[in-house]
């Protein structure tokens, strides 16, 4: 089944592209949520338009995003966690926490956009990407240091 593309899907194209899918994730997936319409001489007219209005869309999102991406510049999260004997930590820092964070100083950023291959498990600094865009990524400095403990070893 060949269907126009109405949004970027992952993994199969981007916006106004036309696409050869299997029937069912058309018709199951694709086009009830509008993601998709069929591939028809009438629609591939439309196309034109629809690659018209996602460019200005694109550009608008892109010119926002550099704007947040300015707003990140100086950013530093600092997370205070309980860490064991080698300093490897009871948990870990995960993107749901570093967007907790964020949102505690006035960002609103979907925590899909933070780009932790794995949770943070070590105390240190690191830089975590934000993917704002396509073409805008933003890197923003975490430490994760060990909490103090309550209890001090005696001195033998």
């Amino acid at each position: 089944m060949e269907v126009i593309l109405k949004e970027d899907v992952a993994k199969l194209g981007a916006r106004g592209e036309v696409v050869t899918v299997a029937e069912g994730y058309g018709r199951n997936y694709l086009l009830p949520k509008k993601l998709a319409v069929k591939a028809t001489a009438a629609n591939k007219a439309v196309i034109e338009q629809m690659k018209a209005a996602a460019a200005r869309k694109t550009t608008k999102e892109k010119a926002d995003a550099e704007l947040l991406a300015k707003q990140f510049e100086g950013v530093s999260l600092l997370f205070t966690r309980k860490a064991g004997e080698n300093d490897a930590l009871f948990g870990s820092v995960t993107s749901a926490d570093i967007t907790h964070e964020l949102e505690g100083r006035g960002f609103n950023v979907d925590r899909r956009k933070i780009e932790l291959e794995q949770p943070l498990k070590a105390l240190g600094e690191f830089e975590v990407p934000l993917k704002l865009h396509k073409d805008v990524i933003v890197h923003i400095k975490v430490a994760v240091t060990k909490e103090a403990s309550e209890e001090t070893p005696a001195a033998e």
